[in-house]
């Protein structure tokens, strides 16, 4: 018969032989909880980017108005939106005044030429007279000054005929630039005055993104680097730097950045884009934006350990580009991590590694 000091050692041994297997199976998973693809980071160049947002607006937006006061408007040959060339008539003033007024200038010219034509010829009769003494001196000066006279009267007709014409040319407004029209504020029968708006054109129909950037964003951004807005339906707007405000506000501590649009697709003036400027590019450590797991505010990475054992880390993001995104932060060496059932892991998981899918 066994003694009993014997039988009760031998059965605390059994109980901590039980309880140490039961706490080693409980540390290691006996079967992975799922199926994964995994990569390795991998160090490329990308762009550093500066996202901002800002408004559309005509590079230059010219304010059309004619130069004569009083007049009628006779017909308004654009509407808002048409595209026009540069010396395409926009705009048609009643020309019958100003068509009368012409043609009393030119009466009046005609009748300085003809007394210019009898003046002549009585200064060349008065200069031979003087000069075989059959007049007065006095006599024959005044027939010569008749002539001089009568150019400055013929001269002065000319220059009535040249503004009555200028004006009948003003009846007519005319674009100064190819462009679009983008207001318009008269109508048919109105009577306008000079200086007083009436069309409004986008000069070249060039329009421009004009965003603010704080001082530290400003100081980076120099003429010509690239920019990318997004139009309302989603497609990408390519644009460049033209210039960079030499000044900030004084408030706000911002400054404005003007990008020219060649092709605004579907951007309009007057709207509001959020966009990016493109800096320079940098080598970065970048890992598929499929393995990068968000929970509770902090983004993590799920890492490939010993034995096919994941461990989640916490890691700082930089810039994206495309499908992939720089990890600043977290990642130490070429650890691979978890790409495709990240979302679905804890930390400590097994896991059973296969090739990543097509997609």
């Amino acid at each position: 018969m066994t003694p009993y000091p014997l039988r009760a050692l031998l059965a605390i041994s059994c109980v901590l032989l039980l309880a140490a297997c039961g706490s080693d199976n409980a540390a290691t998973p006996t079967a992975p909880a799922l199926t994964v693809s995994v990569a390795e980071p991998v160090t490329q160049s990308l762009p550093r980017r500066i996202a901002a947002s800002g408004s559309i607006a005509a590079w230059e937006e010219v304010v059309l108005g004619v130069e004569l006061s009083g007049q009628r408007v006779a017909s308004v040959d654009v509407e808002v939106g048409d595209e026009v060339r540069q010396g395409q008539a926009l705009l048609q003033l009643d020309t019958r005044t100003l068509a009368m007024e012409l043609r009393q200038a030119e009466a009046a010219l005609a009748q300085a030429e003809a007394n210019l034509t009898v003046a002549s010829a009585n200064a060349r009769r008065g200069e031979r007279l003087k000069a075989e003494q059959l007049v007065a001196a006095s006599e024959a000066d005044q027939l010569i000054a008749g002539e001089l006279t009568a150019k400055a009267q013929r001269d002065t007709a000319r220059a009535q005929v040249d503004g009555a014409r200028l004006r009948l040319n003003f009846a007519t407004l005319r674009a100064p630039h190819d462009g679009i029209v983008s207001a318009r504020a008269v109508q048919p029968g109105q009577v306008v005055t000079a200086g007083a708006e009436l069309l409004r054109l986008i000069r070249d129909q060039r329009l421009e993104w004009r965003a603010q950037l704080p001082e530290a964003d400003l100081v980076q951004v120099a003429e010509g680097m690239p920019v990318r807005l997004q139009a309302p339906d989603g497609q990408p707007v390519e644009g460049s730097v033209r210039t960079v405000s030499p000044a900030l506000d004084s408030r706000s501590r911002t400054g404005t950045v003007f990008a020219d649009l060649p092709a605004p697709g579907g951007l309009r003036a007057g709207m509001y884009a959020p966009g990016e400027i493109l800096l320079a590019e940098r080598p970065a450590r970048t890992v598929p934006a499929a393995a990068i797991v968000e929970r509770d505010g902090y983004r993590y990475l799920f890492v490939m350990g010993d034995g096919d054992v994941v461990a989640q880390r916490r890691v700082e993001l930089g810039a994206r580009s495309g499908t992939v995104v720089e990890v600043l932060e977290g990642l130490q060496g070429d650890e691979r991590v978890v790409v495709e059932g990240a979302g679905f892991l804890a930390d400590g998981d097994l896991v059973r590694v296969v090739a990543a899918s097509a997609d």
